[in-house]
């Protein structure tokens, strides 16, 4: 038996019987993750969360009877999507139908417009375009869980605004529309990871300007200091998302913890010279808005009558 799904028919395929199957099972010797599909125990054990989830769509792919699209994020997965925050419970998929929906233990059955160009290949799997995947999640899941997988999409397939919003004309009056619509005007594939996604809609709901992203800070005399999560140049204030350490070279993997926060300290304060106030927060924080709320209104206090942050900038374009 191999270590990635194997269905019923191709292991009776290969001379097992069904008894054979059960017996394996029962024994421990093959784990069923869905009738007809079975995997090896050791091998789904290894596997995190999103490789089960991968695994799963896989093997439910070869059970459906009726023409149909992997979609929402079960396509996502597919497409090495981060899944963040989304139920992996079951797998979805669409067909161009206006009715008959439904949803079981394993399978969700979405019904819904699918046009030609909503629909890629992926090895031997037919999926939902990566425009369309975000436009279907965005209908469906919270605002930061849609954000984070939308700027991931656009940093992964370079899509823009246009992109998503065409993928979703479909939808226009059905539900979850316009929260599909906030979504995608908040996304920006500048963002480096799910973190920094969540941090902009956490950033968007408090009385602040728009920050700029992945912003290049120079000295007065135009040397590199530091690249820096969210840049408020109008506020003099840099925000920096999970104490991350960022510097013009890669750090030697083999350099040990405390060497690692001295560099980030002098780089912090080679900050705090030139006239920026920083402010850092962690992955609890986002879900206590109001800790950054406070911490920026203390940082804009102590910023509101000093002259602004000498140096330069370099704001990386917006792609989309």
């Amino acid at each position: 038996m191999e270590a990635l799904p194997v269905q019923r028919r191709e292991a009776l395929a290969k001379g097992f019987s069904d008894a054979e199957l059960r017996r394996l099972t029962a024994r421990r010797s093959l784990r069923r993750l869905r009738p007809g599909s079975y995997v090896l125990p050791e091998a789904y054990e290894a596997m995190d969360r999103e490789a089960r989830y991968q695994v799963l769509v896989r093997a439910t792919a070869g059970h459906l009877s009726a023409p149909a699209v992997i979609s929402h994020q079960s396509s996502a997965a597919v497409h090495g999507l981060p899944l963040w925050g989304l139920p992996l419970d079951r797998v979805h998929v669409t067909r161009h139908r206006s009715s008959g929906g439904h949803r079981g233990k394993h399978l969700h059955v979405h019904c819904a417009p699918v046009q030609d160009e909503d629909v890629t290949q992926v090895g031997s799997l037919l999926v939902l375009s990566p425009a369309r995947t975000i436009a279907d999640i965005a209908r469906t899941v919270g605002l930061q869980e849609a954000v984070a997988i939308g700027d991931a999409a656009g940093r992964q397939f370079g899509l823009g605004h246009e992109s998503f919003c065409q993928a979703l004309t479909y939808a226009a009056g059905r539900p979850g529309y316009r929260a599909a619509l906030r979504a995608i005007g908040l996304l920006d594939g500048r963002s480096e990871g799910i973190g920094e996604s969540r941090s902009r809609v956490v950033l968007s709901d408090l009385d602040l300007p728009e920050p700029e992203l992945q912003t290049t800070i120079l000295d007065d005399a135009g040397r590199f200091v530091a690249r820096v999560d969210f840049c408020f140049e109008r506020l003099g204030i840099i925000g920096e998302f999970d104490g991350k350490v960022k510097y013009s070279e890669e750090l030697n993997p083999d350099e040990s913890p405390t060497r690692t926060l001295y560099r980030e300290k002098l780089r912090e304060d080679h900050l705090r010279d030139l006239g920026w106030e920083v402010v850092r927060w962690t992955w609890p924080d986002l879900d206590t808005p109001t800790i950054l709320d406070t911490r920026f209104r203390r940082a804009i206090a102590r910023t509101s009558h000093r002259p602004r942050p000498v140096g330069s900038t370099i704001h990386m374009p917006r792609t989309n």
